[in-house]
This record gives structure tokens, sequence and C-alpha cells, in this order.
């Protein structure tokens, strides 16, 4: 239905109809949750294997992995992670569960130490500032708010951050120290940097100032839903083109690939950055778990094994975002708002009429539908514009999945028509 077409009567007429049709789902007692990008258990169960898959065999190629060890991680888990980020494995420092941890250490190393020594630490600045394309990742936010960094916004395009608005901040704030972003599916809207926006982004560090890096999450670097899957042109490649492979920062992890609670990560940058970031991190980790990267190396070798593996989670949620996409499309016309059909990650992106976000998440959940709190996808939570709505479809089943995103397009309907009597 395109409401901007109907006479006042008609929407008159269909606000009531929408809202009788809101109170019958309202009287279901619903109890559905859609706010967090979780695996579902039936994902989860395809690595099972790890339980059990070394059977007593603990070598590897470096030194025992029962025992102490260094924190760079054991030769084949930084193969992976390079293969999984497009470096090489001299470039990768393996960790434990959490990429979070390891960003959170970065931010921490240039805060407080600096990659030149104490001179060129963050925190001699106390309005250094990021870059952020919102909407964005809530939980880099809550790193730059935890450690007292300012954040700036620019607006996200499908090729990724808007570069022109990026480039001006970066030649004309000296307050500017860096830049994050998701450069595969982006979250929320999945979009992935365009070959252009990558090279703009490695050239960064040639009209930054010298404490400037970039900080790119590929938190979804092989979360395809189709396949053959487009492929994220590589950003190290692009760096050293430039010459600024020390001003670039990589992240990733099995999080969403094997156990969520029970993976591995990687960070990647020049040999020299991570040198000197390994010397930081030892005083507060003596080592990650080997035994688990061991784990992880056996089950996924190689990138052929991670793309047969993740094919498999691709035709568990793949059907998920399929209902959420005919869903909004069915019962939604773009004058109700705007949405995204990605092909890969963990988040459809909702815009609706600007001012009605906070609405339409409060009539959810009254109806028994939790979505993630409006402003989530800015930093402080305060989107400008009140508008975007974050859909995290994988977790719950496909039952449920069907009947949240009927009661969300309906308080969609709802808030809209409500605003416009």
């Amino acid at each position: 239905m395109r409401i901007n077409d109907l006479s006042p009567d008609a929407l008159t007429a269909l606000q009531a109809e929408v809202q009788q049709r809101y109170q019958s789902l309202k009287n279901e007692g619903l109890n559905l949750d859609l706010t967090r990008g979780k695996p579902a258990s039936d994902q989860l169960d395809l690595s099972d294997q790890l339980d059990g898959i070394l059977q007593g065999d603990y070598s590897s190629e470096g030194p025992d992995v029962r025992n102490y060890g260094d924190v760079w991680g054991i030769p084949e888990a930084r193969r992976l992670g390079a293969e999984i980020m497009g470096t090489k494995a001299e470039e990768v420092l393996t960790g434990g569960n959490a990429s979070l941890t390891l960003m959170f250490f970065t931010v921490l190393y240039h805060m407080q130490k600096g990659w030149k020594g104490a001179d060129s630490a963050w925190s001699n600045n106390p309005k250094a500032k990021m870059i952020f394309a919102v909407p964005g990742y809530d939980r880099h936010f809550t790193i730059c708010e935890t450690l007292g960094l300012d954040m700036v916004t620019v607006p996200m395009t499908d090729n990724g951050p808007d570069m022109d608005a990026v480039e001006e901040l970066v030649r004309t704030d000296p307050d500017v120290v860096g830049l994050w972003g998701v450069p595969k599916y982006s979250n929320p809207t999945g979009c992935i940097y365009s070959e252009e926006t990558v090279d703009r982004i490695a050239a960064l560090g040639k009209i930054a100032n010298p404490n400037f890096k970039v900080l790119m999450d590929n938190a979804y670097a092989v979360h395809d839903l189709n396949y053959p899957a487009p492929q994220l042109p590589n950003m190290m490649d692009a760096a050293r083109r430039h010459g600024t492979e020390s001003s670039l920062w990589l992240f990733a992890s099995t999080s969403k690939v094997t156990f969520s609670g029970g993976g591995i990560s990687w960070v990647a940058s020049s040999p020299e950055n991570l040198a000197d970031y390994a010397k930081y991190i030892v005083s507060a980790v003596i080592g990650f778990d080997r035994v688990n990267q061991l784990r992880h190396a056996r089950m996924l070798p190689d990138m052929d094994a991670v793309t047969e593996h993740m094919k498999k989670h691709a035709d568990l949620i793949k059907p998920k975002f399929d209902v959420v996409r005919e869903t909004l499309a069915r019962e939604l016309s773009d004058d109700f708002g705007q949405w995204n059909d990605p092909e890969g990650g963990y988040f459809t992106s909702f815009d609706s009429r600007p001012g009605l976000a906070t609405e339409i998440i409060r009539l959810a959940g009254e109806a028994g539908v939790k979505l993630t709190p409006a402003g989530s996808t800015f930093p402080h939570k305060k989107d400008p514009e009140n508008r975007n709505i974050r859909i995290a479809p994988t977790a719950p089943p496909l039952e449920e999945i069907t009947k949240a995103v009927e009661v969300f397009a309906v308080c969609v309907q709802l808030a809209t028509l409500n605003s416009m009597s």
C-alpha cells in the first residue's frame, strides 16, 4: 500500500484497521527477541566436532600448546587468520575468543603508549576523536566512550563511509586520530566497501596527522548468504600500495563461525606495529588459549574448509533473511521506510520516517517483540533523526522470525499512520 496516495478518509479507515490488527497480535502474548546478532543453536551444532578433535594429539608447529607460550599464537592459527583477513602470517597475532578484547587493547595501546612512544599517545590530546560512518556498530562506540575518545560521524553509503566527508575531516581537523569500520557486510547496513573506498581509506595515512590509525573490524569476512560470494577488496594490499601499512589495524574472529563463546580471534598490522603491541599486551596476557587455537586449526585448516563450513551456516540462516525481506516487501511500501537486502552478515537495517524509531520499538515491545533500543547504531545512542532500527534475525527459530517480523511491520504501519493523523 502507498499511504501517500490515500485520501484523509482512507487513511483514517486504514489506521483503524491496522490498530485492530495490532491489538490482535498483542493479545497473542508473544515473547520474541530480535535484539542481538547471535548464532542459533543449530549453527553452533555445526562446530561440535571441536569437542575432542585433538584426541590427545597436541602437536603443533610451535611449542607445546598445553604449556605457557608467547602472545603471538600458534603458526597454524596465524596462517588461518591471514587467509581470512588477506594479510601475511607474520602480520597476524592470534588471540582468544573475542576480537573485541584485541580491539580494546589496541585502542588502549594507542591511548596510553602511542605507536612511536609517549609523545604519540592519543591521551596527550584531550580533544582526540575517531570517525564513524553511521549507522554503525555499538561495541565500537562503547570502546571509545569507555576510554574517553570523542566521536564524530559521517554518513554511511552503499559503498562504505562517505569518503569525501572522511577526507575533509582528516585534512582539516588535527584532533582526528582514527577511523573505525566494518568493511564487509557492515553492521547494520550490510554494505561492502567498494574498491575505491578501500583505496581511499588506505591513502588516509598520507594526509592525516602522524598518529592517525584505521581500525577495520572484519567481523563478517566469511559470513556470506549467497555463493559465489562478493569479495571485499584487499585492505592490506591497498595499504601496501600507498605505503601506509603502519596506519592499518585489522580484526577478525570465529565468534560466528564456530562457538561464539569459545572461538579464536586475530589482529593484523605491520610487523613493526605488532612487535610493539605484543610487548604491551604481554603485561596483561601471558598467552591466549593455544589449545583452542589448535582445535580450530585442525577443524579449519585453510580457506576452502572455512568456505564449506560457512555454506552450512548460510543454509540455516538465509531462509530467515528471506522471511524478513519478503514480509517487509509484502507489508510495507517505501513510503513507510527503507530497508536493505543484505548478501551476508547478521542484520537487516530499517529506516523509518524521521522521528518514529522510538515509537515503533515501543509498540513492538508492548506486542511482545524485543528490538534493539532506538539510537543503538549511533554514538551515545543518539540517532539525530530517530529512524534507524537494527533487526537481528539469526538466533530465533524460523517460525518465530516469521511472526516477529509481521509484528514489526504492523508496528511500522501503526506508528506511521498515527503520526499522520
